[in-house]
């Protein structure tokens, strides 16, 4: 008997065409269902890093407060003016404090508005509350990041 199933197994050698084609086409449909939600996955991740990066920046913007409480504005080389009016000297340069800041042209704006941190030309902004306020605070980019 055991020298009957080693013939009948050796007559198989390999895959028929049909059993190949059915493993063809179940690849495919996990390929269909897989692809479009790893796009997600990546959209997402994206996002995350954005928000990361204004929080890191805004962390930036309160480590400069602690060392000179009479600013209340931040940018990047603290080239830009005051949105109050202000002279370009009130405005706090943390391009040092932050790293590798993948923000485009790197034109970010933090302020301290009424006990409030808030970052504006970042784009956070777009993830967090949209384009319509122009601003995230750090509570939004908190909540949005589950901290």
């Amino acid at each position: 008997m055991f020298k009957a199933l080693k013939r009948k197994m050796k007559d198989q050698r390999g895959l028929t065409l049909i059993e190949l084609l059915a493993v063809i086409v179940i690849l495919g449909i996990i390929a269909a269902i897989a692809i479009p939600s790893i796009g997600g996955l990546i959209t997402k991740t994206k996002n995350d890093a954005k928000v990361a990066e204004a929080i890191q920046i805004i962390n930036a913007a309160k480590l400069s407060r602690a060392s000179n409480a009479s600013i209340t504005q931040w940018d990047d080389d603290g080239s830009l003016t005051p949105s109050g009016g202000g002279t370009a000297v009130s405005i706090g340069k943390i391009g040092d404090l932050v790293e590798n800041v993948k923000d485009a042209g790197k034109d970010y704006l933090v302020e301290y508005v009424g006990g409030v941190y808030r970052i504006s030309e970042h784009d956070a902004n777009t993830v967090v509350s949209g384009a319509t306020t122009g601003f995230a605070t750090e509570d939004e980019l908190l909540k949005y990041s589950g901290n």
